[in-house]
């Protein structure tokens, strides 16, 4: 019983769940902010879940050799708490229902979750030890408003700055996790875009980058919301704390978890916005 327990953790430990529900939640407060059906927010959140969690075992399955050579304790597969083989079937069988669950939810937004998805795997499938390493992100991330405002009907894309403010989230997201890693992923011959700039760079790069995205966020919104006004603030803040604690000689993880506040404090803000999302 508790070896079957172990197992389980294990398989669920390489998917990344930590990032998959932030961004389901994120899913579902856009669907509910824009007024769409619960049972359509459901198909969707239980899309983009499954979804996230196909893209994260595929990375884990996909860096396994890479993992073990670094000596990743963090990687169930790198320590072989579960092999390769099991994530790898995993990350391909949770495809389906990942992907036919936003279908059922509306025709419109199961197509731009596939986008979001598809970004996933291509770059874990190669496009993260590239130049194009944000590209996923950017595009990914971008999708998030409108995967709301199209279980709508008549569906419709959100306007252009809540997009914007998406990616602007997608990018933060990917310079600041990398920090921490960009010397022994360099290492490893990542040659991402965060690993060509260097630590310091974007240790900078993602508060500057998401303190864009609340801005936009706020001039689009039209702060009209006070859930949007603090979350707005409290995004703000986090990203300029940011920003100077990139500037340390070493700056850790700290940039990263303060992006990650900024980051959720800027979902919140889109969520207030609510009607607003729809024009």
């Amino acid at each position: 019983m508790r070896r079957g327990v172990r197992a389980a953790a294990a398989v669920l430990g390489s998917a990344h769940p930590g990032p998959s529900v932030v961004v389901t939640l994120a899913a579902v407060g856009l669907g509910a902010a824009v007024g769409a059906e619960p049972v359509r927010v459901a198909l969707l959140a239980a899309g983009v879940l499954i979804g996230q969690l196909s893209v994260g075992w595929g990375n884990d399955w996909l860096d396994a050799a890479r993992d073990r050579a670094a000596g990743r304790t963090d990687k169930p597969v790198a320590v072989g708490s579960v092999s390769p083989t099991t994530v790898r079937a995993a990350a391909l069988v949770s495809l389906v229902p990942g992907l036919l669950l936003p279908v059922l939810a509306a025709p419109a937004a199961g197509a731009l979750h596939a986008v979001f998805v598809l970004c996933g795997w291509t770059y874990d499938l190669g496009l993260k030890a590239t130049a194009l390493s944000v590209l996923p992100y950017a595009v990914g991330f971008a999708t998030l408003p409108s995967l709301g405002t199209l279980l709508l009907g008549p569906p419709r894309l959100a306007p252009w700055w809540a997009t914007a403010a998406g990616a602007a989230l997608g990018i933060a997201a990917h310079f600041a996790n990398v920090v921490p890693d960009v010397e022994a992923d360099a290492a490893a011959g990542i040659r991402g875009l965060p690993q060509l700039l260097g630590a310091r760079a974007s240790a900078l790069l993602a508060p500057a980058v998401l303190l864009a995205g609340t801005a936009l966020a706020v001039a689009g919104s039209g702060l009209q919301s006070p859930l949007t006004i603090v979350a707005a603030a409290v995004a703000a803040l986090c990203a300029v704390a940011g920003v100077v604690s990139g500037l340390r000689t070493s700056p850790g993880r700290t940039p990263f978890r303060l992006v990650l506040v900024a980051g959720l404090a800027l979902v919140v803000a889109l969520i207030g916005a609510g009607a607003r999302l729809v024009g």
